[in-house]
């Protein structure tokens, strides 16, 4: 599995395919909520298998944190570590600039998954897009 910043217009349209499959379809986000105004201050990353698109994340710097948005995977691929391999990527990246905390609000059932990567739940439980979530935070040198 290879993750690549999506910068051409063909990787940004393969990002958005898989967050309306992941999102839109599968979880029921109405797209104008998923594809929001966001998107073109936001550096965005695709996951590959071999060369299919099977994963998508999205991450913009907000006061001064690192901000972890959209990770999805299609559901043939879950469970054998490409979300893990696109969380490490935008990690990689946010490495680069110059932060030292990401944050992100996880879905109540990926909890486990983002603890396993060193995040740590920071807020009570609230609905976003009729999702429960809850904000996650970690330290980055």
């Amino acid at each position: 599995m290879k993750v690549v910043v999506a910068k051409t217009e063909d990787q940004i349209q393969e990002v958005f395919n898989i967050r309306k499959t992941v999102f839109v379809e599968e979880q029921k986000v109405p797209l104008e909520e998923e594809i929001d105004e966001y998107e073109n201050d936001s550096t965005h990353f695709v996951l590959y298998d071999q060369s299919h698109s099977v994963g998508a994340g999205r991450f913009r710097i907000l006061d001064g944190v690192g901000k972890v948005e959209r990770i999805c995977v299609l559901p043939a691929i879950r469970g054998k570590g490409a979300g893990r391999e696109l969380m490490l990527a935008i990690e990689e990246y946010a490495k680069q600039q110059p932060l030292s905390q990401l944050k992100l609000n996880a879905q109540t059932y990926a909890i486990p998954f983002y603890e396993g990567l060193g995040y740590e739940v920071i807020s009570d439980e609230f609905l976003d897009a009729g999702i429960p979530h809850k904000t996650m935070k970690k330290t980055i040198q």
